[in-house]
């Protein structure tokens, strides 16, 4: 059985393990940031001083059994209506909330709630702490807080935390174990970039010998990346972990409609594309998009199955 770990958060982690969950022989652990502090996230954590729950909210979701995924996606996703009080609150953030309490400890919650939902696969926060994420863009800005980073139209030099964050130890251990690392798909500075900062998380990757995968952004998010070719996106992870991060790139290569397109330009959201230049690393393009049914671009959960099978024949 061939052990993958995926490294990341936000709702495109969540789609690549939609997919990834249906592997057969595989054991699959999802390593999550806990840097977010916007939302309903941002107001729990403030108040009740726990590490943020909205991504691994959205990844027990995404790696609910097949049978209940949709229910139970719909209920825990499911936002309370106003401004104050419970308003603006997800149903599955304030259910975690509980079972921190009920259970002790926020992994308590996680393995709980993993249990109801039959989750297929584990899924470890990349610390325990509570932590802020900061941004130094270019031009010396100082920007704090993960909701406040791509608000800020400048470019993001590096991201940082301010204190030593330890690594959550399970993650490491899953990590040393792995017979393949897949970083993606995600917000590069928001969602990869505040596990990779963890020292003992890079430090613990580096060392592994196994193949490193990064799925890459179909498209630019403004703020973020505005302007990045696929080699941008490796020069940045390797700038916040260490050298040669990565053995192999996935782009993707459908062919959108010019309308979708339109629909992005107008965000300042662009496809993201090769550059000329040589790489130490392999690249490979494989159709991997869909179009939900507001015509937003998605990655297709069973297309990154199937290029993730395609790697594992490798390893």
């Amino acid at each position: 059985m061939k052990k993958i770990v995926v490294i990341g958060g936000g709702t495109g982690l969540s789609s690549m393990l939609k997919g990834m969950k249906r592997l057969e022989n595989v054991d699959l652990t999802a390593i999550v940031t806990v840097a977010d502090d916007g939302g309903s996230t941002g107001r729990i954590r403030d108040i009740y001083n726990v590490p943020a729950v909205g991504d691994i909210r959205h990844v027990l979701c995404a790696m609910a059994d097949e049978e209940d995924e949709g229910f139970f996606s719909d209920l825990l996703n499911y936002r309370f209506e106003g401004s104050k009080d419970i308003g603006g609150h997800n149903l599955g953030n304030l259910i975690f909330l509980a079972m921190i309490n009920t259970t002790g400890s926020f992994m308590g919650a996680i393995e709980s709630i993993s249990r109801v939902l039959n989750v297929k696969g584990n899924i470890l926060p990349s610390t325990l702490d509570v932590v802020t994420l900061y941004a130094m863009m270019k031009d010396g800005t100082l920007v704090r807080g993960e909701k406040n980073i791509p608000t800020v139209y400048n470019s993001i030099d590096h991201v940082f935390y301010q204190t030593d964050v330890k690594a959550y130890k399970p993650a490491i251990e899953a990590i040393e174990n792995a017979d393949l690392i897949i970083y993606g798909i995600g917000s590069l500075y928001t969602s990869i970039m505040p596990n990779l900062i963890i020292s003992d998380i890079s430090k613990a990757i580096e060392k592994n010998p196994c193949k490193k995968i990064y799925f890459c952004n179909a498209m630019s998010q403004p703020g973020e990346t505005d302007g990045y070719t696929v080699q941008d996106h490796i020069r940045a992870i390797e700038k916040h972990s260490f050298k040669h991060p990565v053995d192999l790139v996935v782009v993707n290569q459908s062919k959108l409609p010019k309308k979708v397109l339109d629909m992005y330009a107008s965000q300042k959201s662009y496809p993201i594309c090769i550059g000329n230049e040589a790489t130490d690393y392999a690249i490979i393009q494989r159709d991997l998009l869909a179009l939900d049914s507001k015509g937003r671009i998605r990655h297709n959960p069973m297309a990154v199955k199937q290029v993730v099978e395609e790697l594992i024949k490798g390893v």
